[in-house]
């Protein structure tokens, strides 16, 4: 399957390795879903999730202009909002990035040897005096947990951190396309899920109750405090190096791996099977899919064959046939007036065609 870079050429594929840096659209530059989103979800830059409980947070894609980091080349940023205060013991507020599994398996890492390293790096900036969460989580086998602090961050100052950690003989990472490795970003933990006897920079077996040592609630309970972050790698070496910068195209193609949006002035052909259906439709994808995509519900119009209109149900499923995702095969029904084994082409109907196989 075929890849369109961003200057319209065809990649394969296999056209690039991942590259040292394990994090994917680390610098932020690709927004697929859109630049604002109030979701405790999936909702503005890719890879990256925002989850929270308690009050409200809206997250951002923003833009750099100057200063640090834009001087060492990075344009966007993502922003969490705390729209409405919640300090809560229940109460928190994240940022995370799922690692696929075999992305880590397959790195060089020997995470299981406690004198081989991984280093993560990042730029934080927050509009609030205090020192942040950040974890590391293995997600298979037994979960391990490795707690870290950013240490105290001045108001409104961009902050370059660096934090090596060791492997540890309790991990476990699966050679898979489940996810692996969680590299989770704090604004806020509430006592619910911290302990003042974890240990930093160590790794644990990971606990609800013992993610992280207890947080100050000053940006929590700040209405419209920001918390701002770019710049994320994970690379394996116990020595940070520059970042690797992608181009767009680059950093989008690795990104629809997990998440592809079709136009929604795409056509796509089949054929009508009755006076209701139409089957047989192929829509070839951008890329090949993690694992068999869900996609959002949409209403079709048919734009050749015996009658058109928009319909009201869509039965479209993967191919079961199709073990590496590149093709979405089905049908659509809800038509009416339709004659049976007529060529129709269908587009959805005001609205974008969006695939997601997210861990």
């Amino acid at each position: 399957m075929a890849l369109t870079d961003i200057d319209g050429g065809r990649l394969a594929d296999n056209a690039f390795s991942l590259g040292k840096n394990l994090i994917i659209n680390g610098a932020m530059q690709v927004a697929q879903r859109g630049t604002s989103s109030t979701a405790s979800d999936y909702g503005t830059v890719d890879r990256f999730f925002t989850s929270f409980s308690g009050g409200a947070v809206t997250t951002t894609q923003e833009s750099l202009t100057s200063g640090d980091p834009y001087d060492a080349g990075f344009r966007n940023f993502v922003r969490l909002t705390n729209t409405t205060t919640a300090t809560g013991a229940a109460s928190y507020r994240l940022l995370v990035q799922n690692i696929e599994a075999q992305n880590i398996a397959n790195s060089g890492w020997n995470y299981a040897s406690a004198t081989s390293y991984v280093t993560l790096s990042f730029w934080i900036r927050s509009s609030v005096s205090q020192a942040f969460s950040v974890r590391l989580r293995s997600l298979d086998g037994t979960s391990q947990n490795y707690p870290m602090s950013t240490g105290s961050l001045t108001a409104d100052t961009w902050t370059k951190v660096t934090k090596t950690i060791p492997g540890n003989s309790n991990i476990t990472v699966n050679n898979d396309n489940g996810p692996g490795l969680r590299v989770e970003f704090g604004a806020f933990w509430g006592t619910d899920s911290t302990d003042s006897g974890v240990t930093l920079d160590s790794w644990a077996a990971y606990s609800s109750s013992t993610r992280t040592t207890d947080m100050t609630n000053t940006w929590a309970g700040t209405t419209n405090a920001t918390f701002d972050i770019t710049g994320v790698q994970l690379e394996v070496g116990s020595v940070a190096t520059p970042f690797e910068h992608r181009s767009y195209g680059d950093e989008l193609a690795r990104c629809q791996r997990y998440y592809q949006v079709i136009s929604q002035s795409s056509m796509f052909p089949g054929t009508s099977n009755g006076t209701t259906q139409i089957s047989n439709i192929g829509i070839p994808l951008s890329r090949s899919m993690r694992a068999a995509p869900t996609t959002n519900s949409l209403q079709f119009v048919t734009w050749h064959g015996t009658s058109s209109g928009s319909n009201t149900t869509t039965t479209m499923t993967i191919a079961a046939t199709d073990p590496s995702y590149s093709m979405y095969q089905g049908s659509v029904s809800g038509f009416t007036g339709l004659t049976d084994n007529r060529v129709a082409v269908i587009t959805p109907n005001n609205q974008s065609f969006r695939l997601s196989a997210e861990l």
